[in-house]
């Protein structure tokens, strides 16, 4: 921790109010003897995009600025929830929005991204703008005043183009100052932390430094060369410059090139950037950290004498900094923690992260007594492992989700027939045994259980490959770690907006609202993940038929091509690639390589760290995540961790997901337990409340019917305990973690 925390007790010192002063003498530093202080210098590779002021009090129009707060948008608790759950805040010209507006619109977007935003399901109730702290509802709207600053951090090459926001509420208190940094979960973008991180942070009255981590609504249209610029409003590529958020790294001529021969494709900043952006997920985190000090300073710091600057009144040593966030964003602060050399961080407070050891050596995991058989998988490992066997996998009776009828458009339940192609043709190229589809989708099951997954997670199969999550991570990843361009077309796969099931040019006012409506991924908003190779001309991923098989399968030949560029040998024969191959040993390499460059090692300087999961979630195994990270941390640091881990049954990963049908009966919001993690925190740097220990949290599902459940209760969702009994302690087995059933 900082040198002005006490080991115990925990006190601030008093250099919260000084500025930092060097040694040159001059009349008004502190004294008659002081020194002239150091100035406020924007730290390197970052542009500060300069501050404006969002202070509505109140609801109303939220058109420009003046009618927006920091939380909200302007909107408060009732505009981002909304009547009209699916649609968001109109813009005055859909073709045109501006800046203001898209501001708005993404808030509400990402907000609702990340929680169930009915009052059944606890929005407005349990958490939400209106909910403090303590859980109660005694903010009303709960819009936050405040200042706002946009900087962005970039390479010498002004490719990276990392976007950052600090927001400093009215409530911002000097004398006992607080930041919490939160990068964006999933690929969001910089507002994709605001519903976490965010809302805690404002209502504690710390300044929040939210970034993107390199990573956004990145969208650049390759047959008309727009892109976004920072602010989300869309230009060219030349006009919007070094304001462009990302452009895809190629010449005109190549770009050309490319849109004759596949017309009306994108290019998204996550897939196709080539920087594999995962591995500096850490220091852009500390990036952000170092900005917000700086923009305290530019706030608060007096004018140094004789300059135009700013002094340095608020440092690492004397303001509390806690990275808090969730999924990516959360693998981002561990990832932060290991790489804090300057001890910019005090703690940490990781939900639900894609925590990646880089080893599995010399520990292990064990559940209700028995050991875990699969643990520590890299996250392309068992993406590209649910790609292959989850649509099979889903049609077994034990993984039946049938109340779900909301997926029906687009779910396994719709498309049986081309689930059962799946099954018949993995059955075919020998990688599930069985005569039946029955027998088939069993054997997929069991290869998913032997691979990580758990009982609880067996009837989330269907929803999460209806949705395409394996085959949006399998395509966007294996771009990203490979550090391939949008024109190689990686495994036949590239992204576009879809009409009638096959690419189609993108609607004007789509493209204008990307930036409020899109979540960086390739998930149908704008984008749909594109099959280039299937019979007949390219398709959505979910109608390819596949040249090996030439039967709508989901496009199995892409699942085989992407499982092969992680693996280095071919999925089906097991026989090495080489130069000729598909993929190319070149092409595995380097996903390999890319893979390599994002692992975690554990280490995190004996930094506070709490860590929460849902037993459930089915999209990050806890065994390959949480469960691993908590044994390879306690192996790396021994006696120095401060590594605390609380798993959650009845949670799964996507909050919002709990809204609908069937998932509303099964499942708790892991958000409440963020916010107690987050309180928690606080309490121990600031008072040297001891963290609460280990444990699994047993919590109540609502039960009823689906599409119907009850309401949740407080009693659904018991608090993490200070002290929880001996049946639900998570501890070690010698070198093994050790959680209880």
């Amino acid at each position: 921790m900082h040198s002005n925390f006490e080991t115990r007790g925990l006190t601030k010192v008093a250099a919260a109010a000084a500025m930092v002063c060097t040694t040159v003498l001059i009349t008004g530093c502190g004294g008659a003897n002081s020194v002239l202080p150091d100035l406020n210098v924007v730290p390197a590779g970052v542009t500060d995009l300069g501050a404006k002021v969002y202070r509505a009090t109140a609801p109303g129009a939220a058109n420009t600025a003046a009618g927006q707060d920091l939380l909200t948008g302007g909107l408060g608790k009732s505009g981002i929830a909304s009547t009209a759950a699916a649609t968001l805040t109109a813009f005055a010209d859909p073709a045109n929005p501006t800046a203001d507006e898209l501001r708005r619109n993404a808030i509400q977007s990402n907000y609702r991204g990340l929680v169930d935003n009915t009052a059944n399901g606890g929005y407005g109730v349990l958490y939400g703008p209106n909910i403090d702290l303590a859980g109660n509802a005694t903010l009303g709207e709960g819009l936050i005043p405040g200042v706002e600053y946009t900087g962005v951090l970039d390479d010498a090459a002004g490719r990276k183009r990392v976007t950052m926001v600090v927001q400093v509420p009215d409530s911002f208190d000097v004398n006992n100052p607080c930041v919490v940094v939160g990068p964006s979960s999933g690929s969001r973008g910089v507002y994709g932390a605001i519903a976490s991180a965010g809302d805690w942070g404002l209502k504690r009255g710390c300044a929040v430094a939210l970034t993107d981590a390199g990573k956004g609504m990145g969208l650049h249209d390759l047959g008309d060369d727009t892109v976004h610029r920072v602010d989300g409003t869309r230009a060219t590529r030349s006009v919007a410059g070094t304001l462009a958020n990302f452009a895809a790294n190629l010449t005109d001529a190549a770009r050309v090139a490319f849109n004759t021969a596949f017309p009306n494709r994108v290019a998204l900043k996550h897939a196709h950037s080539q920087l594999n952006p995962e591995k500096d997920w850490g220091n852009d985190t500390l990036s952000a950290a170092a900005y917000a000090l700086y923009v305290l300073n530019q706030q608060y710091a007096p004018a140094v004498p004789t300059t135009t600057s700013k002094g340095i009144r608020f440092t690492a040593a004397n303001t509390l900094v806690i990275a808090g966030s969730v999924s990516n964003g959360a693998a981002a602060v561990l990832r932060a923690a290991e790489q804090d050399t300057a001890g910019l961080i005090d703690g940490v407070v990781a939900g639900e992260p894609s925590a990646q050891p880089s080893s599995t050596a010399g520990y292990g995991v064990q559940f209700g007594g028995a050991p875990v058989a699969s643990y520590g998988k890299s996250l392309m490992d068992y993406f590209t492992i649910a790609n292959l066997y989850q649509p099979c996998a889903a049609l077994a009776t034990g993984a039946a989700l049938t109340e779900v009828s909301v997926y029906n458009y687009i779910g396994l339940t719709a498309q049986t027939a081309t689930a059962t192609n799946r099954c018949t043709q993995l059955a075919a190229k020998g990688l599930i045994t069985g005569s039946t589809t029955a027998d088939q989708a069993a054997n997929a099951l069991s290869k998913l259980r032997a691979a990580g997954w758990t009982s609880d997670n067996d009837t989330m199969h269907n929803a999460h490959y209806a949705l395409g999550n394996a085959v949006i991570i399998s395509m966007m990843y294996t771009n990203a770690y490979g550090r391939f361009s949008v024109a190689d077309n990686l495994c036949g796969m590239s992204a576009a907006a879809v009409a009638s099931g096959a690419p189609a040019a993108m609607a004007a006012t789509v493209k204008a609202a990307s930036y409020a409506t899109g979540n960086g991924t390739v998930n149908g908003t704008p984008a749909t993940v594109v099959y280039n190779d299937s019979v007949g001309g390219a398709k959505a991923w979910n109608l390819g038929v596949s040249p090996s098989t030439g039967v709508a399968d989901f496009s199995l030949d892409a699942a085989l091509c992407q499982r092969a560029l992680f693996t280095g040998v071919d999925t089906v024969t097991g026989a090495a690639l080489s130069a000729t191959t598909t993929p190319t040993k070149a092409q595995s390499d380097a996903v390999r390589a890319g893979v390599a460059e994002v692992l975690l090692n554990g280490n995190l300087r004996g930094k506070p760290t709490l860590m929460l999961a849902g037993r459930s979630d089915a999209l990050l195994p806890i065994n390959h995540s949480e469960r691993a990270y908590a044994a390879f941390n306690r192996l790396v640091e021994g006696a120095n961790s401060k590594l605390r881990y609380i798993e959650v049954t009845n949670a799964q990963h996507f909050d919002t997901f709990n809204a609908l049908s069937g998932f509303d009966t099964r499942f708790v919001p892991l958000h409440t337990y963020f916010v107690q993690a987050m309180n928690a925190m606080y309490a121990n740097l600031k008072n040297g409340t001891a963290l609460p220990p280990s444990q699994v949290v047993r919590t109540t599902a609502r039960g009823g019917a689906a599409g119907a459940a009850p309401a949740i209760a407080a009693a659904n969702v018991p608090a993490i305990s200070g002290a929880p009994a001996v049946a639900d302690q998570i501890g070690f087995a010698g070198t093994s973690l050790s959680v209880p059933n």
